[in-house]
């Protein structure tokens, strides 16, 4: 039996505190793609079923894939990329709206809406437009919630970095530039930048899937600190060092501020470094070690009450998020029957087919 591709599973969108955030430009670069296919219709009419089976049928053909969750739901997919053709399958619809910026040379769009049935929706056209404004208020309610969080979370950050000897931080950072990129040969060249949530606020609570693309690398390096004490901007700092030097680099994001960076991964010196607390067996940098305790015990039942606030405003962040789950499979209920399934069954073996020829002979048809 061939041996099956790997499965890197990513987030190319988050629920944040100014809204749904995407970094879908990110999922494969139009220049260098072979081809993207970009999949537009409403929910229920399989645009996630279409990827996953299209993905798993690449991953029998021994080669690796990624899969890209919904911010949403984690179990949803929205974009697949085999990187070995540079080829690409993305759902273009709301909220992360993208289309093909070569249209006809690397991009091709699919409308899945062709095979709803418009006379059958239209029977229940009420009741799918009362679910989708339901739906529409849920995610107000959780942005909302989502900005309070942050207003609570800077007052973290403030009473932390007041207690913080943030020059201790910079030699740390210098520390690990030197140790790790001072003897690594410059390229002559800028590296290329991939950015990405890390992690990302779904109905199923706070939720990444680091293992499949940390925990592949050989030297992990776990930077420790509670919210203030300079994590981001330290890995901010080294991953500007390695595209300097000409090293592409991956930048996962926090979700709650998404320019805050939450991990790097540098591939090509098999390195990363992350504040996920999944690898801090590792070797540690702990930034906790340079809080002065005699400050930041002036606050210590500030920081306390605040901590709690904010933990209070995310879980009540996932549960309305779960909300969206039940208004969701009824908006599925309610399209399921009204779909020309042979439509998409032909989409769909098209596609693979087509991919398959660009396996066996390096371009499309």
């Amino acid at each position: 039996m061939a041996k099956k591709g790997y499965i890197k599973r990513l987030l190319p969108g988050s629920n944040t505190s100014i809204g749904f955030y995407s970094y879908f430009e990110h999922i494969i670069d139009q220049k260098e793609a072979e081809k993207i296919y970009y999949f537009k219709g409403g929910p229920g009419v399989g645009k996630s079923y279409m990827m996953e089976k299209i993905g798993y049928k690449i991953i029998d053909k021994g080669l690796d894939i990624e899969f890209h969750h919904c911010a949403a739901d984690p179990e949803s997919i929205d974009a697949i990329v085999i990187p070995d053709i540079r080829v690409a399958i993305i759902d273009g619809t709301t909220p992360h709206m993208i289309d093909p910026r070569y249209p006809g040379v690397t991009g091709v769009i699919f409308n899945l809406g062709e095979f709803l049935n418009e006379k059958g929706l239209r029977e229940i056209k009420d009741k799918i437009i009362q679910f989708t404004e339901d739906n529409k208020n849920i995610y107000a309610r959780v942005y909302k919630y989502l900005a309070a969080a942050k207003l609570i979370h800077d007052d973290i950050e403030w009473i932390n970095s007041y207690a913080m000897d943030f020059n201790k931080v910079v030699k740390e950072t210098d520390k690990l530039a030197n140790k790790y990129f001072d003897t690594v040969a410059d390229k002559g060249k800028l590296g290329r930048e991939r950015h990405l949530f890390g992690s990302s606020y779904t109905l199923k609570g706070r939720v990444d899937h680091a293992e499949t693309f940390i925990g592949i690398i050989g030297k992990i390096i776990y930077i420790k600190g509670d919210d203030g004490t300079g994590k981001s901007t330290l890995l901010g700092k080294l991953s500007a060092i390695a595209l300097n030097k000409g090293y592409d680099v991956e930048i996962y994001h926090e979700p709650l501020v998404p320019e805050k960076i939450e991990s790097i991964v540098v591939p090509e010196l098999d390195l990363a470094f992350t504040t996920n607390g999944k690898f801090s067996n590792g070797e540690t940098v702990d930034l906790d070690a340079h809080i002065d305790k005699a400050k930041i015990k002036k606050y210590e039942e500030e920081l306390k009450h605040s901590k709690k606030m904010f933990n209070k405003l995310l879980n009540d962040v996932f549960i309305y998020l779960g909300k969206t789950n039940g208004v969701h499979n009824k908006m599925e209920e309610y399209y399921a029957p009204n779909i020309f399934y042979e439509g998409l069954d032909k989409v769909r073996g098209d596609i693979l087919e087509e991919i398959t020829h660009i396996i066996e002979i390096g371009r499309p048809k």
